[in-house]
């Protein structure tokens, strides 16, 4: 490792770029792998915290997320008839601009029965859920970013509602959920007989298996999934909408940083070649030489890493106090693993540079 942080030191300016681009391809690695998190438990979070047993949507679609239902409210009636079923509440989504003075903002305007209450706002942040018609819970992201607070009041259409709460865990990225009762979503959209799903209750002891069976007996035209398949349908369509273009940007990330560390070791064996010619005439052992390639690797990979951590951390407030519509959520594991990538990309550009040292002979130090 000395010789290894000597030859690094012979050209401090190169090592310095060299870090540097290092560095903020670590960085960027490291936000794409929280944004993807970010996005991923956001878009779903609505979902994993809903507290039912069944969704029911119109035949063929299996998500909420680019999924289209539409069923009646005749369809809840037919529900409440099966046997085993405890209770049956509808859910209106739709996509609805907020007005507030000389904002205008689009939203997953979400419409629920607040006497059931299930369907709402699985968290709230500050204040509490809607309790009449002119109420409106909004995502604290979406509040955030368009300064509304608690206490005034946004235009829907034509019809202006009161700010009671902050929810959390409805930011879905590109947007963000927004709660009225389903009465006042009936009202928005002038069709009060349309609902796009029911979220159903089963009675305890009842079998989750045979009440679906007997829900697409009775209730022609819909399609019905228990709340753990419905929730991996939706993930799974996050997934590949949104993952391969994360994967892309990372990928070209790591080339770019493969391509910056190879080129920086290629170049010092180019230019300490007499060196390591003369280390092969006074008998390096086997794997000696390999062995400072690989250390220069590595002392740049542990000290850009530091480096693009403490960056990271510091972007990641800087954007989501510009776009608080951005959720970024970093873990250890996540940390952990993108060190890991570094690190063998760190290898990969080792190895490449290697085959100079094949290159190198021993009688080159007489020249």
């Amino acid at each position: 490792m000395k010789y290894a942080f000597r030859f690094l030191m012979h050209q401090p300016f190169r090592l310095f770029i060299t870090i540097g681009g290092t560095t903020l391809c670590v960085v960027l690695m490291l936000f794409l792998f929280s944004i993807y998190r970010g996005v991923a438990d956001g878009s779903v979070e609505y979902i994993r915290k809903s507290n039912t047993d069944l969704w029911v949507l119109q035949r063929n679609v299996t998500n909420i997320l680019r999924g289209t239902s539409i069923l009646s409210t005749a369809h809840g009636t037919v529900l409440e008839t099966v046997p085993q079923i405890e209770s049956v509440s509808p859910v209106l989504f739709i996509l609805s601009t907020i007005k507030k003075e000389d904002m205008s903002a689009t939203a997953f305007l979400t419409g629920f029965d607040m006497k059931r209450g299930i369907g709402g706002p699985p968290c709230i942040t500050k204040g509490r859920s809607i309790t009449a018609d002119d109420e409106i819970v909004l995502d604290k992201s979406f509040a955030l970013k368009y300064n509304c607070k608690l206490g005034e009041r946004v235009v829907i259409q034509d019809d202006t509602l009161r700010i009671v709460g902050l929810s959390e865990g409805t930011n879905a990225f590109v947007i963000q959920y927004a709660f009225v009762s389903l009465h006042r979503a009936h009202t928005i959209i002038g069709y009060p007989g349309l609902v796009s799903c029911f979220l159903i209750k089963v009675k305890q002891g009842k079998s989750i298996a045979e009440t679906i069976s007997t829900i697409r007996e009775e209730v022609p035209g819909t399609d019905v999934y228990d709340h753990a398949t419905f929730l991996q349908n939706n993930i799974k369509e996050m997934e590949s909408g949104f993952l391969p273009l994360l994967y892309t940007i990372a990928a070209i990330g790591g080339v770019v940083l493969t391509i910056i560390l190879t080129l920086l070791l290629t170049i010092n064996i180019i230019e300490r070649r007499k060196d390591f010619a003369a280390m092969k005439i006074l008998g390096a052992p086997h794997g000696f030489l390999p062995g400072i390639i690989t250390w220069q690797a590595m002392l740049i990979i542990i000290v850009s890493f530091i480096i693009a951590l403490v960056l990271f951390f510091i972007m990641v407030e800087i954007v989501e106090a510009i776009s608080p519509e951005i959720s970024t959520k970093t873990s250890l594991t996540q940390i952990g693993l993108t060190f890991i990538l570094a690190t063998i990309l760190g290898f990969l550009s080792a190895l490449f540079s290697m085959r100079r040292l094949r290159h190198i002979y021993p009688l080159e130090v007489y020249q």
